[in-house]
């Protein structure tokens, strides 16, 4: 191989390490380059990552903010609608009258409404608080496909009404009267929602319906249709009553039977927490 051989191999061997070196450059500045982009991106995303977590917090908080106010709004329009309930309702419904409250010879209940002539067991007429009406009504007719002989003798009676009734049960009894009559204004009967059951086996008489069919059912049922007894034996009104039963709504019937007390045992404050459900 002559001299110019080697020089000629000796340069294409300097071109091609200068043309491998200015590639590897190339390809390290492009790399550097890169690296440069993708850190750049990264932080740029670690930013943005922050930014939405901020901002996912702030919306959640925002949210939780926004559920407690319909909460709030919730809880009141509730309130607001129980209120204008509970102001619909004649509050004296729930009192406890016989010899305990009075009520005075201008009270008649806001609505009364006929008691139909296949419950009654004469030809007077009775009348019944007509809010209260529906549940009496199945009572007598739930009784009835039960099969039971039960009606009705009465119901509603004015505060003069009861002053007659009574007037006439001292003249026959005298004091004794006073065992089981109510004084004018301390009837149940003049709040429209007492009723006094017998059947046509007694002739539409008081006495002894605790010995029938009726009663035994009533003391199984009543409480379902929102009526209790109210001068159970042993009360400290008046002698007992088995014919004599009050509508107190069903959640406060059925509350009285389940805890097995009478109404008159309950401090009156605690009978006026179930006067908003009186008709329900």
């Amino acid at each position: 191989m002559t001299k110019t051989t080697y020089a000629l191999l000796a340069g294409a061997l300097l071109v091609a390490a200068a043309g491998a070196g200015y590639q590897w450059y190339d390809h390290a500045t492009k790399l550097t380059h890169a690296h440069a982009v993708l850190a750049e991106l990264g932080a740029a995303l670690e930013v943005k990552t922050h930014e939405n977590k901020e901002l996912s917090e702030a919306l959640q908080n925002e949210q939780q903010r926004n559920d407690a106010f319909e909460e709030q709004i919730d809880s009141i329009s509730s309130e607001v609608g129980d209120l204008t309930k509970l102001s619909q309702i004649d509050p004296e419904l729930l009192q406890k009258y016989s010899k305990v409250y009075f009520l005075n010879e201008n009270y008649i209940p806001s609505e009364l409404t006929q008691i139909p002539q296949e419950f009654i067991h004469d030809d007077d007429d009775e009348f019944f608080h007509k809010n209260a009406w529906r549940f009496l009504r199945d009572l007598m007719e739930e009784a009835a496909e039960d099969g039971i002989d039960i009606t009705i003798v009465s119901g509603y009676r004015s505060f003069d009404t009861q002053r007659i009734l009574k007037n006439g049960y001292q003249v026959t009894y005298g004091s004794g009267a006073n065992t089981f009559s109510a004084d004018q204004g301390y009837s149940e009967h003049q709040l429209g929602t007492a009723i006094d059951f017998s059947t046509k086996t007694l002739g539409g008489g008081l006495a002894g319906f605790d010995t029938t069919a009726a009663y035994a059912w009533l003391t199984e049922n009543a409480h379902e249709y929102g009526f209790v007894l109210s001068y159970p034996p042993d009360n400290a009104y008046y002698q007992y009553e088995p014919w004599h039963w009050r509508f107190v709504g069903q959640k406060l019937a059925d509350d009285l039977q389940d805890d097995d007390k009478r109404f008159y045992d309950l401090d009156q404050r605690d009978i006026n927490e179930y006067l908003l459900t009186l008709f329900d």
